[in-house]
């Protein structure tokens, strides 16, 4: 594997685990796709450092497990919003 795709992977793994970030929020970070990001973090990672990929894999797992709340709570965001726009419109 090419040294800076090694270099990127580690990158984005410390940058997950500092600030719990989810594969969507790092990949706008650093400007690259989702896929990549993941691709990185879970696979490669896994291969160059072990006891790191397994630090990223746990906070991967913490956010897909509150993903459910954070849509709710966007969802709700969204419709009190619409309300308080049409109260406005009254």
């Amino acid at each position: 594997m090419k040294d800076y795709i090694e270099e990127r992977a580690i990158e984005l793994a410390n940058y997950i685990i500092e600030n719990t970030s989810t594969v969507r929020e790092t990949a706008k970070r650093f400007a690259m796709s989702k896929s990549s990001v993941h691709k990185d973090v879970t696979d490669r990672l896994s291969k160059i450092n072990p006891r790191l990929a397994e630090k990223t894999k746990a906070v991967l797992d913490y956010n897909k497990a509150e993903r459910h709340i954070r849509g709710g709570m966007a969802t709700k965001h969204k419709y009190a919003e619409l309300r308080a726009k049409k109260r406005q419109s009254l």
